[in-house]
């Protein structure tokens, strides 16, 4: 018998070449589904016990996966929470970039966009998890993209004559991000309109 008239099994013939998409993208939504769901437990343990508290037996237990599983994506606590927080900032400035990107002239959308940072950093406050998690690299690269964000919102609307061009458009952004991280302590939603209303008043023409 010649090898052209042999029958193959479908099976062998599936794994002689590359993964198939769909198989891939079955694994890949798995594994995503699991990070995410280590990641919610973690962060659901950490506020019902205190950060010191949560292991990773508790972690797997609350996500539904074994420990050896567990291991496998993270090494440990710290790990998970880190992760966590990259993905909480990752969709805060998605939130951002996706108001950005709204119609409506550049000082409509610098608007939009400084009143939704100001009422997230209402919305953070300081705390021990906080305080650990905003030393990380992650922190510092989301602080350069949204410093970028909101300077070239204001370099087009001084450009257009809607804002001031008689500072750097970097500095004024710098101005706006100290001006509204301070937004964490004020008591209300209406004082961060207003803070936001102050802020927004130093960057148009005199």
């Amino acid at each position: 018998m010649s090898l052209s008239n042999q029958t193959v099994p479908t099976a062998a013939m599936r794994h002689t070449g590359p993964v198939p998409k769909l198989w891939t993208d079955t694994i890949d939504a798995h594994r995503s589904a699991v990070r995410d769901a280590t990641l919610d437990a973690t962060a659901a343990l950490v506020a019902e016990h205190g950060l010191t508290s949560v292991t990773m037996s508790q972690i797997a237990q609350r996500a539904g996966i074994g420990r050896a599983t567990l291991y496998k994506y993270f090494p440990d606590v710290d790990a998970i929470l880190t992760a966590w927080h990259e993905r909480h900032i990752a969709g805060h400035l998605q939130q951002l970039t996706e108001i950005r990107d709204h119609a409506g002239n550049s000082g409509e959308r610098l608007e939009a966009v400084l009143q939704a940072f100001a009422l997230i950093s209402h919305q953070s406050h300081d705390t021990e998890l906080g305080a650990m998690l905003h030393r990380g690299d992650h922190v510092t690269r989301a602080q350069h993209q949204l410093h970028e964000l909101i300077r070239d919102l204001i370099a087009e609307g001084a450009h257009t004559g809607e804002l001031r061009d008689d500072i750097p458009p970097s500095e004024l952004a710098t101005y706006c991000l100290y001006a509204l991280t301070s937004a964490s302590s004020l008591p209300t939603k209406a004082a961060v309109r207003r803070l936001v209303a102050v802020t927004l008043s130093g960057l148009r023409p005199e």
